[in-house]
């Protein structure tokens, strides 16, 4: 194998590895699970589900739509780095073949 494609192969696996970490710390920081609305006497509330080992845990977040939102957005964020995490995992898989360390 041309030294320079090893090379390059090298440095792809290390920023690869470098990726997985940032995104998995980013993951920790984001909120799990997801929005639910239950009516109760006429009036919505909304609670963030989520599993705790074997529990699962209902939290109360409020009624404010905004917060809601951003809410939503984060635990999207979240969904969206954990798909990318497991793709980069692949093909750090890959790499490691190819380069056979």
């Amino acid at each position: 194998m041309s030294t320079i494609i090893y090379g390059m192969l090298k440095e792809e696996k290390q920023r690869n590895l470098e990726m997985q970490e940032t995104y998995t710390k980013e993951i920790e920081s984001l909120p799990k699970g997801s929005i639910i609305s239950r009516e109760i006497h006429g009036k919505k509330y909304y609670y963030l589900n989520y599993r705790s080992g074997s529990k699962t845990i209902s939290e109360y977040i409020g009624k404010d739509e905004l917060q809601i939102e951003q809410l939503q957005k984060k635990i999207a964020r979240r969904k969206r780095l954990q798909a990318t995490v497991k793709r980069l995992k692949i093909e750090y898989r890959e790499i490691c073949r190819i380069v056979k360390e």
